[in-house]
């Protein structure tokens, strides 16, 4: 990559017609890059484990993609990862988040501050690494809403590539569980740590920059799909229940926000279910599991979805068959606690989705997909049996703006 190495000032000694192009033009620092990938160090202050006189901070590391900016605020994924071992017991986790970064130049440097919200997972002996005493093998809770607020700076040290040094509060609820001849619940033990320092330090690319000026005004792509979402079978990623199934119906918007990334256009996307329907057991215990005595008694409980927090990308958008894949974050709530007798009213939602759109008219298209619905309560309460629901999907697409696509 090319080093900004020679001031403006020998530019103008020149020519003064070098001069002249040189200072109309925005400084490299000064231009936008569409998209950022970083790949990061990164430290964790304590292990979940790690009570009051053994505290062991963990090594390990993170990296994202963030999205074209709208009005300085970018739309974010981020993965991280950690290992290590307090009081003998192994720590080894990852978190999945997505969230908001607002950022502003000031001078060569780009300060952002960011909010993040996902999951978490851990294994199953990082509060006991003798597990022979716990249910299902595990001495802790496996799964946990995480939460990441904090910001960083940019120091650019090339046309496309900045030093990043970020920091801030994470915060997550992994209780462990008791043994087997106590019941084998959940619990908090105190002096278990929720809130953890995080710092990190790595490399940003950026692979182009784009001139801040503004493009002329033209109608923004946007469409208002119709669809219907169903499950039809179950896998465990961060949730414990086999035994629920959901169906829906709901309206998406997307709006063509980001630009492109790995070929694709990348729209903000989001979602209202006012129809969610869920079929769980009739009688569970604290994880969710049927204990009626038919094992096969279930109730129906309605509820709604909001899942404002979304990304679309979209790949042969001027096309005939365009594949897509989003992905969408919120809340549900039900009119009774949800999987469990035990658990919550509310729950944190993941919707994920893979698939295909046929243009069908100069407006309308239909769509159809696979993919993936989490909900769980993020530990709230102790009881957290959450639902991964396999899922597929079909609707109809109609095109509020932008231009036609070609014939």
């Amino acid at each position: 990559m090319p080093i900004r190495s020679v001031p403006a000032l020998v530019l103008a000694c020149l020519s003064v017609g070098a001069a002249a192009q040189t200072l109309s033009s925005p400084a490299p620092s000064r231009l936008v890059p569409p998209y950022q990938i970083y790949g990061e160090y990164s430290w964790l202050s304590n292990s979940w484990n790690g009570v009051p006189g053994s505290k062991h901070a963990l090594n390990g590391w993170n990296a994202g993609i963030a999205f074209q900016p709208w009005h300085h605020l970018r739309f974010k994924l981020d993965y991280s990862m950690y290992r290590g071992t307090n009081l003998g017991d192994p720590q080894h986790a990852f978190f999945i988040m997505g969230g908001g970064q607002y950022e502003r130049m000031f001078h060569r440097e780009r300060f952002f501050a960011e909010a993040l919200v996902g999951e978490g997972g851990l294994n199953g002996a990082w509060y006991n690494s003798n597990t022979a005493l716990y249910n299902n093998g595990n001495s802790g809770m496996t799964a946990s809403l995480a939460e990441f607020l904090g910001g960083g700076v940019d120091t650019p040290i090339g046309s496309h590539l900045a030093f990043r040094v970020e920091g801030g509060v994470q915060h997550s609820n992994f209780d462990p569980l008791a043994t087997i001849s106590e019941g084998a619940q959940p619990y908090h033990l105190a002096g278990i740590p929720n809130y953890f320092g995080r710092l990190s330090g790595g490399i940003v690319w950026m692979p182009r920059l784009e001139s801040p000026a503004p493009s002329p005004h033209t109608p923004v792509e946007s469409e208002l799909v119709v669809e219907s979402l169903n499950s039809f079978g179950h896998i465990h990623i961060f949730a414990n229940s086999w035994w629920s199934e959901i169906n829906t119906a709901g309206v998406e918007y997307d709006r063509h926000s980001w630009g492109t990334a790995i070929g694709a256009r990348v729209d903000y996307s989001a979602e209202i279910m006012p129809v969610m329907i869920l079929r769980m057991p009739l009688v569970t215990d604290v994880w969710g599991n049927r204990i009626d005595a038919g094992r096969t008694q279930q109730k129906t409980v309605p509820g709604i979805a909001v899942l404002p927090i979304g990304v679309r990308l979209m790949w042969n958008d001027r096309g005939r068959i365009k594949p897509f894949y989003s992905i969408k974050g919120g809340m549900t709530g039900y009119t009774q606690k949800a999987f469990s007798q035990y658990a919550s009213y509310e729950n944190f939602a993941l919707d994920q989705t893979l698939g295909l759109q046929f243009r069908v008219s100069d407006r309308t298209d239909f769509r159809t997909g696979i993919g993936v619905f989490h909900e769980s309560n993020g530990f709230v309460v102790p009881s957290n049996p959450g639902l991964d629901a396999l899922n597929w999907s079909a609707g109809v697409s109609y095109h509020l703006g932008g231009p036609s696509p070609p014939q």
